[in-house]
């Protein structure tokens, strides 16, 4: 007998409830990378997929682990912990770097400008 089978039907419920919930989080953020029109549009939407994405799974992963593992898991945590953290900062980070090189190719392209 597998630890899953020791599980109730509220209990196994919740857990696919997260994962379907999470891996849908994780493929919309995905699409929304390969769907949309420009740089700033793409890159926000796997940045809300992965943080949601992540959340849901671990939980999942949380909930099935201290069910039958009978104490409570909470390792799952940090990883929420850091991705949360360093995904928006990753974002930033992109964004002000892809405005930077915005900013310098339009001086460099500008014909208004003396060029010595």
């Amino acid at each position: 007998m597998t630890e899953a089978a020791t599980m109730s039907f509220l209990e196994a419920a919740i857990v696919a409830t997260f994962i379907v919930v999470g891996a849908l989080f994780t493929l919309i953020g995905s699409l929304g990378l390969v769907r949309l029109q420009n740089f700033y549009q793409r890159v926000h939407a796997p940045t809300l997929g992965t943080t949601l994405g992540t959340f849901c799974i671990a939980a999942a992963s949380m909930v099935y682990f201290s069910v039958t593992g009978g104490r409570l898991v909470i390792h799952e945590v940090l990883i929420v912990v850091l991705v949360t953290v360093t995904t928006p900062v990753s974002l930033m980070i992109l964004v002000r770097a892809t405005l930077l090189r915005e900013s310098s190719e339009k001086k460099e392209n500008d014909p208004g400008q003396i060029q010595h």
